[in-house]
């Protein structure tokens, strides 16, 4: 095909049940030339083969599979696909519907009409997270979900409140900007606290894009759904914060 204008990077562990439907969303909504990679961590569901099916079934299809068979992580995938992406705009998303695929076709939008960075935002005006969950549901609690809103609440004072949702991992970016960016760093969802302000650092301008966060679709999440598990992960939050406060 001819140079994809968005490259959309799938990060994937264990997503057998969404993986597939969220491309055919993706491909549905959105409305430039993409391409759309996959970027999995050796998921043992299967979640490699579903996407290779589906090329398999889909002659000329714009979609790539990457399997990585160690160093696993999220940030890592990611790291990976931006290496790979071919497009003038570098998108990447969760892959379990808690980012709604519409949503990132908006983002695209807002990148190539001008805006650097487009960021879906649960924290501004018209944006809402994890909507219509129950208080202890085995999945994902409202007790979890106070605690996440908590944990982001404290990073956007810690650091440049003109932004707001530090830990949103919804984006669509320049790739000229995001390579001037790279290498990522963090582990798991403070890569993006860390790239957003540098990014803000810099000079670089952003939009936030409301969007309502549902639950996942199927499957389980990665992130945590305990209190504890929540705690934990946020801990890992304060060191980045202290070493961007030294920049």
């Amino acid at each position: 095909m001819d140079k994809p204008v968005a490259s959309i990077v799938l990060p994937t562990f264990n997503e057998l049940e969404n993986i597939v439907p969220l491309i055919e969303e993706l491909q549905k909504y959105v409305d430039v030339p993409h391409e759309i990679i996959v970027v999995d961590d050796n998921s043992p569901d299967g979640t490699s083969k579903s996407v290779q099916d589906f090329i398999n079934a889909h002659p000329g299809t714009t979609v790539r599979i990457e399997t990585r068979m160690s160093d696993h992580g999220l940030q890592k995938s990611i790291s990976r696909g931006i290496e790979l992406a071919q497009g003038d705009i570098i998108c990447w998303m969760d892959c379990d519907f808690s980012h709604p695929p519409e949503t990132m076709a908006v983002l695209i939008r807002k990148a190539v009409s001008g805006c650097e960075i487009a960021v879906a935002s649960r924290y501004v005006k018209g944006g809402s997270y994890k909507r219509g969950i129950s208080w202890f549901n085995a999945d994902e609690s409202a007790l979890g979900v106070i605690l996440s809103r908590l944990i982001n609440w404290f990073i956007h004072l810690a650091l440049d409140s003109r932004f707001h949702d530090y830990t949103s991992g919804f984006i669509a970016i320049k790739a000229t900007t995001l390579r001037s960016l790279t290498p990522l760093y963090g582990d798991y969802g403070e890569y993006f606290m860390d790239l957003m302000y540098r990014a803000i650092k810099n000079g670089h301008s952003f939009c936030e894009i409301p969007f309502i966060s549902p639950p996942r679709r199927a499957g389980y999440s990665k992130t945590g759904t305990t209190f504890r598990q929540l705690f934990r992960r946020g801990k890992k939050y304060l060191p980045v914060i202290w070493h961007l406060w030294h920049l």
